[in-house]
């Protein structure tokens, strides 16, 4: 594309800024950064953000740096919606950081190759790219990833995620509410090397999703599933059956389990040699039943029992004197005074003991 000053001071004239912008948004990036070079007004039009909204810098990639990424990031800002930078094995964090604080409503983004950047840009993106959807094809070597609050993940993404992420071994799902059982499944049918599951509050998880998980994920460490409100004994069951080394769990305000389900841990593998921690806080079906059960697990270490409205001083006391190494954290609620007390204007005060 040439043109005289003449033509193109004629241009110019005859079609408005905006006319002129949306024939730029048709061109590709090497035609823009020709036609910046034609003239001052072509040089703004063509380097407008609005023109920069999808970029793909994979046949650049052997000579695109970091301050290439800075720069564009600066001109483009809020209006880059999908960037690949496929290939690009010279930029790194630091620019990718400066790159996540320009372009907040990126959607897409390709890093596949890019072997400079660490978990430092993982954190630049969740911090300031709110709007992400799609990064990363390939992580093949990822064992960590921690998405918790992000109230927008579906199943869809956790799916995509474990199906490329075979050597996952961390996992934090925590308050991401919109979830169900077909993450359970996908993490159970292709990532069976994990150890660390936090699925807190994911209120739509059922014992199907737990069965599958624990029949193929052996290596099972740490699970929180505190307010997962669905579970019942028969989750505890397959955890008990499928998961030996398991060390930590939390069932907290999880209404349904019952002493039956604490008898198959505690009677376990990892309830016997392996449990160090067991949080049953506002779990309101156990009762001093469950823990003569966990006399059995040996190397427990804290017990939490928070609201835990059946079990009782006595119950507790007789555990202790088989376990006295165990801390135990439990709630008990003030006896009531006589009515004269009570309307004489003292206060009534909640009673935590640990134990």
């Amino acid at each position: 594309m040439v043109f005289s000053n003449n033509d193109e001071g004629l241009i110019n004239k005859k079609l408005p800024k905006e006319l002129l912008l949306r024939i730029f948004s048709f061109l590709d990036i090497v035609t823009l950064c020709r036609c910046a070079q034609i003239s001052k007004a072509w040089n703004i039009l063509a380097l407008d953000g609005s023109n920069w909204q999808r970029i793909d810098l994979f046949n650049f990639q052997t000579d695109v740096e970091g301050r290439v990424v800075e720069n564009i990031s600066k001109r483009c800002g809020g209006f880059l919606r999908k960037l690949s930078l496929r290939g690009c094995i010279g930029v790194g964090d630091s620019s990718l950081k400066t790159f996540a604080q320009n372009c907040r409503n990126i959607e897409h983004l390709n890093l596949n190759g890019c072997t400079k950047i660490t978990d430092s840009t993982c954190y630049s993106l969740s911090r300031f790219c709110s709007k992400l959807k799609h990064i990363q094809n390939y992580c093949h070597e990822l064992v960590s990833l921690n998405l918790q609050s992000c109230s927008r993940i579906t199943d869809e993404g956790v799916v995509q995620i474990c199906r490329g992420c075979h050597r996952l071994q961390a996992l934090c799902l925590s308050g991401c509410s919109n979830l169900t059982d077909a993450s359970l499944t996908a993490l159970g049918l292709n990532c069976p090397r994990l150890q660390i599951l936090e699925a807190a509050r994911c209120s739509h998880l059922t014992d199907a999703g737990f069965t599958l998980l624990a029949r193929n994920c052996h290596e099972l460490e740490k699970m929180d599933l505190e307010e997962c409100i669905l579970i019942t004994d028969s989750t505890l069951i397959q955890l008990s059956i499928h998961c030996p080394q398991l060390q930590a769990l939390s069932l907290s305000h999880c209404e349904l389990i019952t002493d039956d389900g604490i008898l198959h841990l505690s009677n376990s593998t990892c309830g016997h040699e392996r449990l160090r921690v067991l949080e049953l806080d506002n779990c309101l079906l156990i009762t001093d039943v469950a823990l003569e059960h966990l006399e059995n697990c040996r190397g427990l270490e804290r017990l939490e029992l928070y609201d835990c409205q059946q079990v009782t001083r006595a119950g507790i006391k007789r555990m202790r004197a088989q376990l006295p190494h165990v801390k135990v954290h439990a709630y008990f609620a003030p006896v009531t005074p006589p009515t004269a007390v009570a309307g004489s204007g003292q206060r009534l005060c909640r009673c935590c003991v640990i134990l």
